[in-house]
């Protein structure tokens, strides 16, 4: 059973003012050299509470010891699961599963990241200008870092385009990290867990399909966590420039990595939340399909009025190439 962490209340004005509570997803894997920071900074939350609910995704290092002393430095804040190794995404699938719903909100953590001491108070603050009772999710700006914290640069810079379904059937713009949702989101995606993982892309992608779908995505320029890239990073941003970025797309897609991964998360999707879907995101999602699983004719005559895009012209006429290829 879980227990809330203890309510800690604040004063303004005279006025006593209960703190928002925040339980914090965190899976880690052989993540012992940063550790000790990155906790200490999610512990040190401004004006939240916070519990952080960890699942070590059968890490060969120093991780879990790690881990054990500091959930003997915080007893009341960290609950650790030490588990097998089945992969990120399906470590973050599992704390979905094992997330306690007493909590208001919920964070997304990778490894070695730092958090500003503001991070959650901000994300929390702008989710409660939005009109409650359904999915709501915050993303973010990061600041990329090398390994002692020194900037390198901000992203994704500010966005061009609106954050909704039509963007994220096929582009992922909301880094898993700084991702903070509401308890409606966490129980819309519960209600629905997909039975297989092997189409799913990313868990971060996933919630941001789910809730651009049903409620609502805020995106903030302003970066809320230093996002420490190294060479053993499991998931990171990148700091190539565009030439070495798109050699590396190129390369994946020419090895077949990249191939159908996005028919094949759109087909998962509309398995499980098609019956629930508003009538024209169903009617979209299935001509999309339909298009693409038929000749090149029908795929020339679709892409040109498709509504899903992504978000720099360029990635666009990549998805358009990509389809017309039957390769999506």
């Amino acid at each position: 059973m879980y227990k809330t962490v203890r309510h800690i209340w604040s004063y303004k004005e005279g006025i006593i003012l209960k703190r928002p509570s925040v339980q914090i997803l965190l899976s880690t894997y052989n993540g012992a050299a940063y550790l000790d920071e990155q906790v200490e900074s999610l512990i040190n939350q401004k004006d939240v509470n916070t519990q952080i609910l960890v699942r070590d995704d059968g890490s060969t290092d120093d991780t879990v010891a790690k881990l054990n002393a500091l959930k003997q430095r915080y007893p009341q804040q960290i609950i650790l699961y030490p588990e097998s190794n089945v992969g990120v995404i399906a470590s973050f699938f599992d704390l979905i599963q094992k997330s306690s719903e007493n909590f208001e909100f919920y964070a997304f953590c990778d490894q070695d990241d730092v958090w500003m001491p503001d991070k959650l108070a901000r994300a929390v603050a702008q989710l409660k200008k939005k009109e409650g009772n359904r999915p709501l999710m915050y993303c973010s700006a990061t600041q990329m870092v090398s390994q002692t914290l020194e900037p390198l640069k901000v992203w994704p810079a500010d966005l061009a385009r609106s954050l909704s379904f039509y963007n994220a059937l096929i582009e992922n713009v909301c880094v898993g990290c700084t991702m903070v949702i509401n308890k409606e989101t966490l129980q819309l995606v519960k209600k629905r867990m997909p039975a297989s993982l092997k189409n799913i892309i990313m868990h971060d992608w996933w919630i941001y399909l789910c809730t651009s779908s049903f409620g609502e995505v805020v995106f903030d320029s302003r970066p809320s966590i230093w996002y420490r890239q190294h060479q053993n990073n499991v998931l990171g941003g990148s700091t190539d420039g565009w030439v070495s970025k798109w050699r590396k797309r190129l390369d994946r897609f020419v090895k077949g990595k990249n191939r159908y991964i996005l028919s094949k998360q759109a087909q998962q999707f509309i398995q499980l939340y098609g019956q629930d879907l508003p009538s024209q995101m169903h009617k979209d999602i299935e001509l999309f399909l339909n298009s693409y699983q038929k000749g090149l004719f029908p795929r020339l005559k679709y892409i040109w009025q498709s509504p899903f895009y992504r978000q720099s012209r360029l990635d666009n006429w990549i998805y358009k190439l990509v389809f017309l290829l039957g390769k999506l």
